[in-house]
């Protein structure tokens, strides 16, 4: 059993498909498939139903991929600190975030990073929450930037930053008359909102806030993406929560009303990783450099604009 075999067998896996896996992997599909029989032959099981239109697992694959995932992660971690014993500045950091957290805060942190650590490759991946923290988990990534509460047991997480969350109100709300103040929770229990799509950390931070508050929300849209949530309140369809960072953005001509929620309620944002993972020096110095850069621009990030 090669290594190789292992990768090869992962990604098929991830893409349910030989030839796609085949072309991320930069090999013939008759050499991928291959090398695939002659892994199912060495160890004597199936790990793949074949038909005409995808591939899947078999109970034994299933077994096989997570055992090959953390193998390949162990020997990943290894390299790690082979590099870091003898001091090399290279390296590749896959570092995953949240498209529209890491749209406001990547571009202040990776240039300060890049231009102190100019041969670490970072590699970017972006998706939910909860998937975020299942590539986490897995060592698919080897850090993630989330917010809590993280619901899966097996990571470990570092504090960035304490936001501020804000409520959107269609420009003509009456409840805009109370902007400059601050709006109690309670107030809302008969509006319509608008939130995230099942997945998302922020929309279960808006399902707790209510429920603090004694209700449900009366939930009338979702959507995967905050800057739509945004965009339907500004045209009237309801009201959202939005985190300080995200507060009238410049993604549209027309923007909701902004308003302060009493008691401050907030979010963290969290640097995280798998309990017990080594982390490298250069996972440790982009942990520092976010931590220094969010920071010292904590007001700006915490101000609308």
């Amino acid at each position: 059993m090669e290594l190789r075999q292992l990768q090869y067998a992962i990604q098929i896996a991830a893409d349910k498909n030989f030839s796609r896996a085949a072309e991320k992997l930069h090999i013939a599909q008759p050499s991928l498939s291959q090398q695939l029989s002659k892994l199912e032959k060495e160890i004597g099981v199936l790990l793949f139903h074949r038909n005409t239109n995808a591939v899947e697992l078999t109970h034994a694959g299933s077994l096989f991929i997570e055992k090959a995932q953390k193998v390949i992660d162990m020997v990943e971690q290894i390299k790690q600190e082979m590099d870091d014993i003898s001091q090399t500045r290279k390296g590749r950091l896959i570092v995953g975030s949240l498209p529209i957290t890491g749209a406001h805060v990547l571009p202040r942190v990776l240039p300060v990073f890049q231009q102190r650590f100019p041969e670490i490759e970072i590699v970017l991946v972006e998706d939910s929450s909860s998937r975020l923290e299942q590539l986490t988990a897995n060592g698919q990534t080897d850090l993630s930037l989330l917010s809590l509460p993280l619901q899966d047991e097996a990571l470990s997480y570092q504090p960035l930053l304490e936001e501020e969350i804000w409520l959107a109100l269609p420009p003509q709300h009456p409840l805009t008359e109370d902007a400059s103040g601050e709006i109690d929770i309670g107030q809302l229990e008969q509006e319509p909102f608008i939130v995230l799509k099942k997945g998302q950390g922020f929309r279960k931070i808006t399902l707790d806030l209510c429920g603090q508050a004694g209700f449900a929300p009366h939930i009338v849209f979702e959507s995967s993406n905050i800057e739509t949530v945004q965009s339907l309140v500004a045209a009237g369809m309801g009201i959202a929560f939005v985190p300080a960072m995200v507060a009238r953005g410049q993604w549209s001509q027309i923007t909701p009303a902004y308003s302060k929620l009493s008691g401050n309620p907030t979010r963290t944002l969290v640097i995280s990783y798998r309990k017990g993972r080594y982390l490298s020096k250069a996972a440790e110095a982009f942990i520092a450099t976010m931590r220094e850069v969010l920071q010292e621009q904590a007001s700006d990030i915490h101000s609308p604009a």
